[in-house]
């Protein structure tokens, strides 16, 4: 697949569905369990690995897979937390975006913490990729796997990847 063809190591974890612009993610994102991939632009490095699993609200489990974890980080609601947390802590190290910033807020147009993850996420230009897997178990599999794999070209990530249990 174009963009994993050089990482053959994780090109060959999974069956990936084709590069899509973040945005377009959130609506063609499998609601299924499973891993993504972030790259910068459209031919960029991979920047993060993330895992989507089963998720419950209102005491039941809902099916949102990756489709609901990325579209949480398209609201810009999760601005402190994994891949959002990753683009904004990037953001907000870039003189222009916080100029870019500082500029609405002395036109008279503060805007919220959110408006600015989902701020951030524009800036980023990521491009998405994912792989669905049976459950969550089998996601937190993957994504070790992939991470342990890209752990040594700069990946977003923070900290280390689960150990797999052989």
């Amino acid at each position: 697949m174009t963009g994993l063809m050089n990482l053959p190591e994780v090109a060959d974890l999974a069956i990936w569905s084709s590069w899509v612009p973040f945005d377009d993610a959130l609506s063609i994102s499998p609601r299924e369990p499973g891993v993504y991939l972030a790259r910068l632009g459209v031919d960029g490095p991979i920047v993060y690995v993330g895992l989507a699993g089963e998720r419950s609200g209102n005491g039941k489990r809902q099916a949102q897979g990756i489709r609901g974890r990325l579209k949480r980080y398209g609201t810009g609601r999760a601005v402190t937390s994994g891949l959002g947390e990753a683009v904004s802590d990037r953001a907000f190290a870039d003189a222009t975006f916080v100029s870019e910033r500082l500029a609405e807020i002395e036109r008279g147009e503060p805007k919220r913490a959110v408006e600015w993850g989902r701020a951030a996420l524009v800036w980023a230009d990521l491009h998405i990729c994912w792989a669905t897997t049976a459950d969550k178990a089998a996601a937190e599999v993957l994504e070790a796997r992939c991470g342990a794999a890209l752990s040594s070209s700069g990946i977003w990530n923070r900290g280390a990847f689960r150990k797999l249990v052989e």
